[in-house]
Formats: C-alpha cells, structure tokens, sequence
C-alpha cells in the first residue's frame, strides 16, 4: 500500500511537471522569474529526459541489481580487480552511453551495489556522461578540433585519474570491502540466473543498452551523413528492440525473475526520481535554463569567465558543476558564451566539469555512496577541470 501511494504522488508530481502551462506565470519580479525557470527546467527534463532517459537507465540498474553476478562485477570492477582491466572497462563505457549526468546514476548505483571498487565505479560515474562520441565530435565541428580533441584526452584521462584518486583516498574503506568479499567465499545468483547462457544476459543487457542510446540518439548540429541516417531510422531501430527484448522476457525469465527485475527497478526509483526532482528545481531557481536568467545573472557569468585566470578557469568549472546539461546541449550553450568573451581554457574547464556534475548529480551521488565520498568526488572534478582549463588556455 506505501508503494502505491509513493508511486501515485510520482506520476501525479511527472504529470504536473509535463502538462501544467508553467510559461503562463507571471514573472516581474526576480524571484518570480527565479520560480518560474525552476519550474520550466523541471517540466524541460519530465518532457525530454525522465520517459526515454531515466526509465531505461532505471530498469537497466535493475537488471544489473539482478541478473548480473555480484561475483562477476567484483572480479572486474571490484576492489581487488585488475586495476588496468577495471578502470578500462569502467571507461569505455562512456563511448557506448550517450546519456547526461542524471541519466548514469541509476547505471552507477547499480554497479556499486553489486560490488563494484570506488575507484571503476567512480570512473563509469564520470566517464558515463563525459566520453559521449557524439558530443565531443559535435564540440570539434562547432567549437574547433583542438578544443574538441582536448575535451576528448581530458575526459579518458580524469575517469582513469578521478577513479584512481578515488581509491587511494578511500583504500583503507577499499581494503576492508575487499576482505569481507573474500570472506564470504561467493555469491548468490538469482534463482535461474547460474543455469543462463551468457551469451543470452548479454543480448539482454546489448539490448536495453541499444533502447537507451537509439532513443535518445539526437539530430547533428551540422551535417553528417551517418548521424543523420540513424536519426532518420532510430525509432524503427529502437522498435525492433523493444520487440526483441520482449521476446527474451517471455522466452527466458521466469515470472520470480521478473518480479525481482521490477522490484529492483523500483528501489532505484525511489531512491534517485526525488532528490533529482529537487535538484533540478534548485539549479534552475539558481541558474534558470540555458539562456535565461535566474537569482544568478547571465552576465555575472560570462563577466567571470573571460581570459585565462585561475580564477575564470575556476569559477567555468566550479559554475558548470552546478549547471544541469543535457545530453549535447553543452555545445550551443559554450558557443554562446565564447561569442560573449568567454576564454578557451574556461571553455574547456566547463566541458571537462559540465556534463560529468549537476547539483541534481550531487544530491543522488550523496545518497549512494555518503557526502564525504561525494565531495571529494565533486572536488576532484573541479580541480582537475581547472589545472586543464589553464594548461589549454597558456597554448591556445
């Protein structure tokens, strides 16, 4: 009965959120206008993100909650795991999921609960929303190859360092983690999970992987033959795996598994849907939407910004940090900003730090792996996006 009340005031919060006329609002004064984008970013991210994005992501992180072997995810990404075969793994990850911050925290919460080292998990956490294909080729068409092929080296670069940094800060927590998993000598799969082929968990996963990107795959900015023709046929594609994936929940999931899938699914959902909802409430009465103002001016921003300073390198990183992206949306929003006198090396300061954090991000972050581990995750991204931002200025 508690879940379906939780479950009811969620739907009836989504379809505030999606259909209410939240642009009617009156805004003359700022904290009016404030409101008013916190309102409209929500109802941005409940049209655009929450139906195609995070669902997906959700069930996905309750697949992997599943179905995955807690023995399997420790023997690549677990504490003792070969650490250039963990941090590897955790990082091509970002090549494959074209999804923004919010969207890899359900994919994360999944892995870590299944196991998975700080160091790997910290490292997909990162390099999830920030080695995306698409939006580093996007970056070097629109914003120029070297900025683009930067944002590129930094982003492989700070998954390996940040989940590195990661684990020897925390590696006495790591140690510790590791021995109790030794000590219980393995684990327990799932009631017909030991007796499935691999091959037939990985169609499962390839496919819940291949709705997610193909759902959300985007139009190109600029012409692009390839990217325009899986636009043009992504919702037969994602179609046809829909269809497929229901052909294997029928064909080979017993209804225990299936129950579980969901359950799982919904544990997630409580968890992350409400601090996320908050967050993206709070960035917007903060910093509104792209290109709209909120209690903090535009201009500030841009005036910050300017040159090659620590402290404008700072302050992109620090600023974009807070700032929610969605998937590619980085790039107009940087272009804008660099026609108003923003400089390189802050430029990439905030790719770098943007879509990896949101303060939506930090809120869920906080609630999985405790506040001292998530501030000295945010730390570590902004630092490191800053020390970039001013060694690409100094060259270009």
């Amino acid at each position: 009965m508690k879940n379906i009340v939780i479950l009811s005031v969620m739907l009836m919060v989504f379809l505030a959120a999606y259909y209410l006329p939240f642009e009617t609002i009156s805004a003359e004064s700022v904290l009016a206008r404030s409101g008013r984008e916190a309102l409209l970013m929500l109802q941005d991210y409940a049209r655009h993100h929450v139906i195609l994005c995070l669902v997906p992501a959700l069930f996905i992180a309750g697949a992997i909650q599943c179905f995955v072997s807690q023995a399997s995810v420790m023997k690549y990404l677990g504490p003792s795991a070969n650490k250039f075969l963990a941090y590897t793994v955790a990082s091509v990850s970002g090549t494959i999921l074209a999804v923004c911050s919010c969207t890899v925290l359900p994919l994360f919460a999944g892995i870590w609960t299944r196991g998975a080292g700080l160091g790997p998990a910290t490292a997909f956490l990162y390099s999830g929303p920030a080695i995306n294909v698409l939006a580093i080729i996007l970056t070097a068409r629109v914003l120029g190859w070297e900025i683009g092929t930067a944002r590129a080296i930094g982003a492989i670069g700070f998954s390996f360092v940040i989940g590195l940094l990661m684990h020897l800060i925390f590696r006495r927590e790591e140690r510790a983690k590791a021995e109790v998993a030794q000590a219980n000598g393995g684990f327990v799969l799932p009631e017909g999970a030991a007796d499935r082929p691999l091959w037939k968990t990985a169609s499962y996963f390839a496919a819940m992987v291949g709705i997610l990107v193909f759902a959300n795959w985007a139009r190109p900015a600029t012409p692009n033959f390839v990217w325009e023709f899986l636009f043009s046929v992504k919702w037969i594609i994602t179609g046809i795996l829909l269809v497929l994936l229901a052909i294997m929940l029928v064909s080979w999931f017993s209804r225990d598994e299936l129950k579980q899938w969901v359950g799982s699914t919904w544990f997630f959902a409580k968890q992350i849907l409400p601090l996320l909802f908050i967050g993206v409430l709070v960035s917007g009465v903060l910093l509104g939407r792209p290109g709209q103002e909120a209690l903090i001016p535009n201009r500030w921003i841009e005036q910050s910004v300017g040159g090659n300073s620590v402290w404008a390198n700072f302050f992109a990183s620090f600023a974009g940090a807070l700032m929610y992206f969605a998937t590619l949306t980085e790039v107009p929003i940087l272009q804008g900003l660099m026609g108003s006198g923003m400089g390189k090396g802050p430029a990439l300061a905030l790719l770098l730090a943007g879509p990896a954090l949101s303060l939506p991000s930090m809120l869920v972050i906080r609630s999985i792996v405790g506040t001292r581990k998530m501030l000295v995750y945010v730390s570590l991204v902004v630092v490191l996006s800053t020390v970039a931002g001013l060694i690409y200025g100094a060259f270009f």
